[in-house]
């Protein structure tokens, strides 16, 4: 009985921390790098550690805003379901914030600026923008920002001086950064669209809109990628099939079941989208480590619920 009581209390936490969905961020640092030029360094596991944290305080923040809507949507969650406290959820968010900046401030303070950016996006998000037709937007610029992170801090750590050589032979120039930020945002926004919909289902044209944007960002992906090899075709490719195929079964079939698995493939999605990024840059290598995510993330949102 001693044994099953702290599994059960890892599991009530990495549920609430949604556990399959944190291998969805580091590859927005990895990803950024590679937009900028740039080899891995310090500052990218800085941006990375201070991506996970900031994510996570997200997470709690929001099932703690969300508490008395979850009692009588998703009773069933750690908050609503008294299986984590209120307090503990507020603290974790409050205490994983500080830890976010903190990694942040390690990698200079332009990093550190763009990431209490991104804090107050998702602060504003979790405690007045969710409910509002602005919460797409401000879920689509914390995703943006938080790959504009990761290629700010590879960049001005010191170590960040040898730089990846991209096609052309030079370090890309930071506007080569906006590209890979927009699509970013781009998905966010039509994944965030369709969550709005995931606790009573009933929506037919946000799955159908998001399975478009989708489709249309793999095949733009595949295109500028055609002349770098295989590895950014292959990216693209599974990132379409990850987003889009639950997407068509949700707009065929606006159930709840259906529109949270929806949601849930395009979270997983992330991944295989910051791998073409990635590859799209030139940086095949940091395309397959993001890749190398994917089958843990697809395998831990068998337990535990990525939304």
């Amino acid at each position: 009985m001693t044994r099953s009581i702290p599994s059960a209390r890892l599991r009530d936490w990495a549920e609430l921390l949604r556990l399959p969905a944190l291998f969805t961020v580091p590859g927005d640092a990895l990803a950024g790098a590679a937009a900028a030029g740039l080899r891995p360094n310090r500052g990218t596991t800085y941006a990375a550690c201070a991506s996970l944290c900031l994510y996570q305080a997200g997470m709690a923040l929001n099932d703690w805003a969300d508490r008395d809507e979850d009692a009588v949507d998703r009773p069933h969650r750690p908050v609503p379901s008294g299986r984590i406290p209120p307090t503990a959820a507020l603290g974790a968010a409050g205490l994983l914030t500080v830890a976010g900046l903190t990694s942040a401030a390690r990698a200079g303070r332009p990093a550190l600026g763009l990431a209490s950016a991104l804090t107050a996006t998702v602060w504003a998000y979790d405690l007045r923008l969710k409910h509002t037709p602005a919460a797409p937007a401000a879920m689509a610029a914390a995703r943006a920002l938080d790959l504009l992170l990761g290629a700010t801090a590879t960049r001005t750590v010191p170590d960040a001086t040898r730089t990846r050589r991209s096609a052309a032979g030079t370090a890309q120039p930071p506007l080569r950064t906006a590209v890979p930020a927009l699509a970013l945002a781009a998905h966010t926004y039509a994944v965030t669209v369709v969550s709005r919909h995931e606790a009573h289902g009933g929506s037919t044209l946000t799955p159908l809109a998001a399975l478009t944007t989708t489709t249309v960002l793999g095949l733009l992906l595949a295109r500028a990628s055609a002349s770098t090899g295989l590895v950014p075709a292959w990216a693209a490719a599974a990132y379409v099939r990850t987003a889009a195929v639950p997407c068509l079964h949700a707009a065929l079939n606006p159930s709840p079941h259906l529109t949270q698995r929806a949601v849930s493939g395009g979270i997983r999605a992330m991944i295989p989208l910051q791998a073409a990024l990635a590859a799209r840059s030139g940086a095949s290598a940091t395309a397959l480590a993001v890749l190398g995510l994917a089958p843990v993330a697809r395998t831990l949102a068998r337990k535990v619920s990525p939304t």
